[in-house]
């Protein structure tokens, strides 16, 4: 399945007029695919939905059940302005629709739901640990744990892609917070279960809330047992990083730093996987890929594109924390706002023709680690990782084929595959 878009699939009828959006915004229509359903997000097609709203109403009202609901926020300025105003749209309630309603319990104690100043000194220690050139300084043990991802797909066979990918961040992030590597593949799998618990490969018998609490209580534990471990052995990876930061005259608690672990692993489990997937299934067997591989100057601009166009992330919710205006609609204190990542990825008017897959696309100022504060702070392992993947593939492999349909997790915060058959062949 790949991200194009059909006039045909928007109902123009079910649309909002501008002249009502501006008077206080305009409900999403009762017969227009629901932006919650995660069926649409693996099965349908949300860009259609998403730029009927950029057009007539993008900032509109989604209902959720009878007594919730959320201002859906699909422009590409307007999404940027609710990131980066921490002042006037906080992270602390949640960001997640699952709590849409409930305080999040880990506000104020997680990098993820808390706000400058706390937010600020939570962060150095690791945005240090995490800059560029630290993480250049340990490429060579990203390569080799790509290399050997890689390795099966020189046997030949039919190469399970996406879940090499979905294997990929926890072999990178495994050993930046020196986790035991016999554990990566169930900590993948527990991640993936948190942010697709209504996909039936790893939805829970008795349903999604018992999927959730099962992998968030197998999660915590695990990190509970790892940091305590961890307490009387400090050294230099992201754990002990997060045991020795101190702010408000403290260290950090166990309890906080085994949230801020779980947190900091689900970041790095969502995001760079999926990019090279959607990348691959849109390109394989079209001139574009072939003009990748043989422009190998590329790959950055190439891994920013792939970026944008997956955009991984698909939404980040705020709250109002007063009442506030955006693009004509009225928005109250205490109201919930989702920005639509992949929307806002996907803005005509910021991205010239955004759905071309562009491998020379500059400026690209995509917003798939988010924006202000929050930019995710682990973007620069996840690039790096991405552009020793991509290096590594177009190195080593060519003609590459998809050998049957690629499969989408079903999940409404996660725009990313779970199964993706290929073949390659060896370069000689």
């Amino acid at each position: 399945m790949t991200d194009s878009m059909t006039d045909s699939m928007v109902s123009p009828a079910g649309g909002c007029p501008v002249p009502q959006v501006a008077s206080g915004g305009c409900p999403v229509p009762h017969e227009e695919p629901d932006l919650v359903d995660p069926t649409l997000h693996s099965h349908g097609d949300p860009h259609a939905l998403w730029r009927h709203l950029r057009q007539y109403a993008p900032v509109s009202w989604q209902q959720v059940g009878d007594s919730q609901g959320f201002w859906s926020v699909t422009r590409y300025a307007d999404s940027g302005t609710v990131l980066r105003d921490y002042e006037r749209f906080t992270s602390e309630r949640g960001t997640m629709i699952d709590l849409l309603g409930k305080d999040d319990p880990a506000g104020g104690s997680q990098l993820a739901v808390t706000d400058p100043p706390r937010h600020t000194i939570m962060r150095l220690p690791l945005q240090r640990a995490l800059t560029l050139k630290a993480v250049q300084r340990s490429e060579e043990v990203i390569r080799a744990q790509i290399l050997r991802l890689l390795m099966p797909l020189a046997d030949g066979g039919t190469f399970d892609f996406a879940q090499a990918m979905l294997a990929m961040p926890m072999a990178v992030t495994g050993v930046l917070m020196g986790l035991p590597r016999e554990d990566w593949e169930r900590l993948t799998r527990l991640t993936t279960t948190c942010i697709a618990p209504d996909d039936p490969e790893y939805r829970h018998p008795k349903g999604r809330e018992k999927t959730l609490q099962a992998a968030h209580r197998e999660l915590f534990a695990y990190f509970q047992d790892i940091v305590r471990s961890r307490q009387r052995n400090l050294g230099d990876d992201l754990i002990s990083i997060l045991l020795k930061t101190e702010f408000e005259g403290r260290r950090m608690s166990v309890g906080e730093t085994v949230s801020n672990c779980y947190s900091m692993l689900l970041g790095a489990n969502v995001t760079t996987p999926h990019a090279p997937s959607f990348a691959f299934d849109h390109l394989i067997g079209t001139p574009q890929l072939d003009d990748w591989i043989a422009h190998p100057e590329l790959i950055r601009t190439g891994v920013e594109e792939a970026l944008r166009w997956a955009s991984p992330i698909t939404y980040f919710m705020r709250y109002a924390i007063r009442d506030v205006e955006l693009s004509g609609t009225q928005i109250r204190a205490g109201d919930a706002v989702v920005v639509w990542i992949r929307s806002a990825n996907h803005d005509e008017e910021e991205f010239t023709n955004p759905f071309f897959f562009d491998i020379r696309r500059r400026p690209n100022h995509h917003i798939a680690f988010g924006a202000g504060v929050h930019h995710c702070v682990g973007h620069s392992v996840a690039r790096v990782t991405l552009r020793l993947l991509f290096t590594e593939l177009f190195r080593s492999f060519t003609d590459f084929t998809l050998t049957g349909p690629a499969e989408r997790l079903s999940s409404n915060f996660v725009s990313g595959y779970k199964h993706m058959p290929m073949t390659a062949s060896v370069k000689g």
